[in-house]
């Protein structure tokens, strides 16, 4: 009988859910719930304003990546045709997402902003070669979207604020950079507005969108 008892239940929360008109459950795929600002998804490796690639194949992200997902060669930058505006550039860049865990590890230890994790998650895969991801299917594109390959499902914004936590993040939790732009400009989007923090919140003063931070590119110093 314990059983019937625990369909009774299912069936009394269903047609309450139906005379309050508050049902808990989402209709997913039909209905989604927006995603929070600072969600970690699918990894883009991102481009300047002027289209040079942000990598410089340095393998911090490699390094620090605790699934040991990521794999890095950085090469020396051709002379006549630089593909980074540094010495070298990320020649190899592979992200296995058999074993990836989104902690966004590789974006904090980026010393360029080169990597950073959308808003993606709905992606699934038919092969295992598929889940490696190539720097060709990483890269943004020439209007600094990221590709969408066959196997994912966008939906408007999950390209927006990409890896917004390590912005709101201040070196050494220095309250200083508060409303100081700290993310370089980037390809299709410009530089991105300032996140406000704890002080801006409590002195209902928003951040200067024009505040182009301590070196004019949006950099640290």
């Amino acid at each position: 009988m314990g059983y019937l008892r625990g369909f009774a239940v299912t069936l009394r929360k269903l047609f309450k859910g139906t005379e309050t008109g508050r049902v808990v459950t989402t209709q997913y795929p039909d209905e989604k719930r927006p995603k929070p600002v600072r969600f970690h998804g699918r990894h883009v490796l991102n481009r300047y304003e002027d289209g040079m690639e942000k990598c410089i194949g340095c393998e911090l992200c490699a390094g620090v990546c605790p699934a040991r997902c990521i794999y890095v060669r950085g090469a020396d930058n051709p002379p006549d045709d630089p593909v980074s505006p540094g010495e070298r550039f990320g020649y190899v860049y592979e992200i296995n997402y058999l074993r990836c865990i989104h902690c966004d590890l590789c974006v904090e230890a980026c010393p360029t902003e080169a990597i950073t994790e959308s808003k993606l998650f709905e992606f699934s895969f038919t092969n295992r070669a598929d889940a490696i991801y190539t720097k060709d299917e990483l890269v943004v594109g020439d209007d600094g979207r990221p590709q969408q390959l066959p196997w994912e499902d966008w939906h408007p914004g999950d390209d927006e604020h990409t890896s917004a936590w390590v912005r709101a993040t201040s070196p050494s939790g220095r309250a200083d950079y508060e409303g100081q732009v700290a993310w370089s400009g980037e390809l299709g989007y410009g530089i991105r507005p300032p996140e406000r923090g704890q002080a801006a919140d409590e002195e209902g003063d928003g951040p200067d969108p024009d505040d182009r931070g301590h070196d004019g590119h949006g950099g640290h110093q």
